[in-house]
């Protein structure tokens, strides 16, 4: 396995490397400005399949495809909707995904089988340098074991992928730190499939219309986008999200804290509850004033739970609107849809 710096990916030397690695059907694991993804070939069956190998993933969980330019598009998709321009103009390249019908190009093992796939340009450089340097479109999920928090620290993807890949690419801390927005364009309206940095609001005010809500749907059958319909983000300790007013959600907390060993149980919170919370470890998320911040933060605190050994890890809701909405997607995932009303 060969690690390679950020700042050296543009070198001769490494532009082949990725290259070679790719055309053979190899994996490279990189950050993007969400989370570190896990990337393959996406026009090649072999390459994809050692993905999900790699992750543990299901087969029926669909992988987003990443382009370097829009007008690599064309080849991976049947046709570009009208509403896909602006939202291309005003998001791209940056934390979007988007769905259309695809082409053959892109085989049934990226999309789980459906005629759709999720495509996006990323926002950060070493990741369209590495799809450069690729020369084809790269499909990459989040660069972690299925199930388990994503990677947003190049010390992450090193504990779960050492050893199972080919190329890592250290980027240090991602910009980010949640996956990217997924929005359906195969209905006559969007539908948002997965919410992210860039938010329902932001897509009305772009397309100057409403758009559908799926993030809180069951999913029984093959999902259009990951992440709607398995147990994703998961630490090792059973997560609890409580929520009520700021004095009762304390006062659970508190309580909580005095039934366990002050060794196994963790608190992941706001900045604004840690002068009221008592537990020996805690993890500040930073200020609800700043939830760029606080997103950034959420994999971080569930990995350090896990480093920790923690046994009970215990969250505050927090405001579902906007950026929250995200926030609280991964958090109640992570939790097993485990809230707690006080």
């Amino acid at each position: 396995m060969i690690i390679i710096r950020a700042e050296d990916i543009q070198s001769i030397e490494n532009q082949k490397r990725i290259q070679q690695t790719i055309k053979k059907g190899g994996l490279v694991v990189f950050p993007t400005e969400t989370v570190y993804g896990i990337g393959a070939d996406a026009t090649n069956p072999e390459a994809v399949k050692k993905i999900f190998e790699a992750k543990g993933r299901p087969t029926d969980n669909p992988l987003i495809v990443h382009l370097a330019f829009q007008k690599d598009l064309d080849q991976c998709v049947l046709s570009i909707p009208e509403l896909a321009y602006p939202l291309m103009t005003q998001f791209w390249p940056g934390p979007l995904t988007l769905v259309f019908k695809k082409k053959t190009i892109i085989p049934p093992e990226v999309s789980g089988g459906l005629d759709t796939v999720g495509i996006r340009i990323p926002s950060s450089e070493v990741a369209r340098d590495v799809i450069r340097a690729a020369g084809v479109p790269i499909c990459a999920p989040s660069a972690n074991l299925s199930g388990k928090p994503s990677s947003t620290l190049f010390k992450h993807v090193l504990e779960d992928f050492s050893g199972k890949v080919d190329i890592m690419i250290d980027g240090g801390q991602v910009s980010i730190g949640l996956e990217s927005t997924v929005l359906d364009l195969t209905t006559p309206i969007p539908v948002l499939l997965r919410p992210g940095a860039i938010t329902k609001k932001m897509i009305e005010e772009t397309l100057h219309m409403g758009i559908m809500d799926a993030t809180h749907e069951e999913v029984r059958d093959i999902p259009k986008s990951p992440g709607m319909k398995y147990t994703h983000y998961a630490p090792k300790g059973e997560v609890n999200i409580i929520e009520g007013s700021f004095e009762h959600v304390v006062t659970y907390i508190n309580q909580q804290v005095r039934i366990y060993q002050p060794d196994e149980v963790g608190v992941i919170a706001p900045n604004e509850y840690m002068q009221s919370i008592s537990a020996h470890y805690k993890v500040n998320l930073g200020s609800l004033t700043n939830l760029n911040e606080v997103a950034k933060n959420i994999f971080l605190a569930l990995r350090q739970m896990d480093a920790l050994k923690i046994k009970i890890i215990l969250i505050p809701a927090l405001p579902a609107e906007d950026l929250g909405q995200a926030i609280m997607n991964r958090l109640t995932k992570a939790a097993g849809h485990r809230i707690i009303h006080v």
